[in-house]
C-alpha cells in the first residue's frame, strides 16, 4: 500500500485507557511528478495564480463604477440633493435632456470600458486606459470639490482606482525579442 493511503496504526497506552493514534505520514505523491511532497511545509504555500493585465485593468473600471454608482445613490438620501433635483438641477447643470444625454454618455464609457480592456488590441488598450484613467480621475476630483465627507471619501477611492488603471496599462508587459519571433513565425 502507498504511504500516502496508508491507514494510521492504533497503540493502546500502558493503562490501556485512551487509544493513542500514530499520525498518518506527512507527506503526499504529487501527480505530475510521482515525487513525495512534505505536507508540513508545503501547507502553506499558495499557487501565485498571476493575472492577466487585461483582467486587472477591466476589474478595476468595475470597482470604480461600483463606487462611483453607491456614492451617487448615497447623495439621493440628502435633503440638500434632492430640493436640488426637485428644482431640477443637479450640481449646477440645470436637468434637460442634453445634461441626461452627456451624464449617460460620461457613465456608458467607463462601463464599455469593463469590456473593451479585455478585447482591444494592447496598444489601443493601453492608450486608452491611460487617457480616460487621467480623464476620468480629473473628473472626479473636480466635482468633489466642496462636496460631503462621504462623497470625498468614495472620490479618492475612484481615483486611486483608475491611478491603478492608468499604473497596469503604462506598465503593460512587452514581449520580448524571442516571443515576438514564434509568434509571427508560421
Amino acid at each position: 500500500m502507498p504511504a500516502s493511503t496508508a491507514a494510521p496504526s492504533v497503540t493502546f497506552s500502558v493503562t490501556g485507557v485512551r487509544p493513542r493514534v500514530a499520525a498518518a505520514p506527512r507527506t503526499r505523491r504529487d501527480p505530475t511528478s510521482g515525487m513525495g511532497i512534505d505536507m508540513a511545509s508545503s501547507e502553506s504555500v499558495f499557487d501565485p495564480s498571476p493575472v492577466n493585465v487585461r483582467s486587472k485593468i477591466s476589474a478595476l473600471w468595475a470597482s470604480m463604477l461600483f463606487v462611483f454608482a453607491y456614492v451617487d445613490l448615497f447623495s439621493s438620501y440628502r435633503p440638500d440633493f434632492r430640493a436640488n433635483v426637485e428644482a431640477g438641477e443637479v450640481g449646477g447643470f440645470r436637468v434637460n435632456q442634453s445634461f441626461l444625454l452627456g451624464t449617460t454618455a460620461y457613465v456608458v464609457i467607463p462601463s464599455l470600458m469593463v469590456f473593451c480592456a479585455l478585447v482591444l488590441p494592447p496598444r489601443i488598450n493601453r492608450i486608452a486606459n491611460i487617457a480616460l484613467g487621467v480623464v476620468y480621475a480629473l473628473t472626479i476630483i473636480a466635482g468633489a470639490v466642496g462636496e460631503w465627507s462621504y462623497y470625498i471619501l468614495g472620490s479618492s477611492i475612484e481615483v486611486a482606482l483608475l491611478a491603478a488603471v492608468v499604473y497596469y496599462a503604462w506598465s503593460w508587459p512587452k514581449l520580448s525579442n524571442t516571443s515576438q519571433r514564434t509568434l509571427t513565425t508560421p
